[in-house]
């Protein structure tokens, strides 16, 4: 019976709807080497590569458990070349990113309706019924049927991003999705695989997206990339399993690999340094791959086991005995401010900074930070093309990538490779002549 202040004494209750049990499943994330884009059709060199990666997994790691889910590191299709030469976001949004879906979540869903798993991936995309001329840092589901059926715009950049967010345009996205939980941190729920949440990078940075997705359902979390130093002094890999173990959920972290940070690079850069891995729903990792440089890493997902955890154990399942009272007015004054890019196209590195500058002012006149006793010059962006006049898109074009163009033309043909039966038709032909 229960009492006035929520108490209650123990009493038979009817038992919840209880759904079809997820059999176990391997869960695969790849870390590839990736190649900076100078135009969109560019992302076919990476596409390329990431087939073969999957050929190659699926050939290997699937002796290991059935895979369900095959998941690509953030980068893996785009690169990140916005955001190193920090090109104006119009720009960008106009000549490298993708819509999703597209022509290349197609030929990834090929790959997935091949091998009858689901793909997790990300790219750098456009949203035109949120925003034109806007791109976000975007993650997506692909099932096994090849068709995207999830999608997730990253909530948190860092400073030298140049993605919009839904924060950016919060007036317009609320007005589309709402602006509860599931507007900014939806969660898939599938019958095959659990609930599966996305986060990007950055965002797991913040305590609160895997809490979000938590609330939301999450069972599986994928966060991929991160870079140097925070993949070699082990915060990624803490973050990860600070994750998995406050909200008892699996996360999936894949990392990038070597990186080219113009087609015309002659070396990769190995800005990441490896560290891919996967941990479990008390916070143990159970795969890692010290190594970036085309690896793999992979790990039995055992759901069923995760949601009996959940139920039967009074200690280690945290969210259960969350006081929600004690926390909900702390976020009551903003600190970012909202609709930045609502109206006017997202800032260049320098003039963005201004804003972060102003945030952590805003910090300590509240009193949440206290300042130092003497005031230094903070971090700043120190743009690759000293002469400012060469910055524009055709200058970058021109130094950076046409020459690369001129030398390997062949890697740069627009559109997904020919189909086996395409080249049997033109070797037929040659045979004929």
């Amino acid at each position: 019976m229960a009492t006035e202040n929520g108490n209650s004494k123990s009493r038979a209750k009817p038992d919840i709807q209880r759904p079809p049990r997820v059999a176990p499943y391997a869960a695969v994330g790849l870390s590839t080497t990736v190649r900076g884009i100078s135009k969109r059709s560019d992302c076919w060199v990476n596409l390329r590569h990431l087939a073969n990666m999957i050929h190659g997994t699926m050939f290997t790691t699937s002796i290991y458990f059935p895979i369900k889910i095959l998941a690509i590191p953030e980068g893996a299709i785009t690169g990140f070349t916005d955001e190193a030469f920090d090109m104006d976001h119009v720009v960008a949004a106009r000549e490298l990113y993708l819509d999703i879906p597209g022509e290349e979540t197609e030929f990834l869903g090929e790959l997935a309706k091949q091998y009858e798993t689901y793909i997790i991936g990300q790219s750098k995309a456009r949203w035109p019924e949120v925003c034109e001329d806007r791109f976000f840092n975007t993650a997506f589901i692909i099932s096994p049927e090849g068709k995207v059926v999830h999608k997730y715009a990253k909530n948190h950049v860092f400073a030298r991003e140049r993605s919009c967010m839904p924060h950016d345009v919060y007036d317009r996205w609320v007005e589309l999705y709402g602006e509860g939980i599931d507007a900014f941190y939806p969660v898939y729920r599938s019958p095959d695989i659990g609930n599966i949440g996305l986060m990007v990078c950055n965002d797991g940075m913040y305590p609160e997206a895997g809490r979000a997705l938590a609330f939301n359902g999450a069972e599986l979390i994928y966060r991929p990339s991160m870079a140097q130093p925070l993949t070699g002094n082990g915060a990624w890999e803490l973050q990860n399993r600070a994750h998995a173990m406050f909200n008892n959920c699996y996360v999936l972290a894949p990392n990038i690999g070597p990186y080219y940070l113009s087609p015309m690079f002659e070396h990769p850069f190995d800005v990441a340094g490896g560290m891919g891995h996967i941990c479990d729903y008390q916070g143990n990792v159970i795969s890692r791959s010290v190594d970036g440089a085309d690896t793999v890493i992979a790990a039995i997902i055992d759901i069923e086991q995760l949601r009996q955890f959940r139920e039967m154990s009074l200690f280690g399942n945290f969210m259960k005995e969350l006081r929600t009272e004690i926390f909900k007015h702390m976020y009551d004054e903003p600190i970012h401010p909202k609709n930045l890019w609502l109206h006017e196209a997202p800032y260049h590195h320098a003039e963005a900074d201004e804003i972060f500058r102003d945030n952590i002012r805003r910090l300590q006149e509240r009193g949440v930070y206290t300042p130092p006793s003497e005031k230094f010059e903070g971090s700043k962006f120190v743009h690759p093309m000293p002469d400012p006049s060469l910055r524009d898109y055709e200058s970058m074009k021109r130094l950076f990538w046409e020459p690369y163009e001129q030398m390997m033309g062949h890697v740069h043909q627009t559109g997904p490779a020919p189909q086996p039966e395409t080249k049997a038709a033109s070797a037929g032909e040659k045979a004929d002549a």
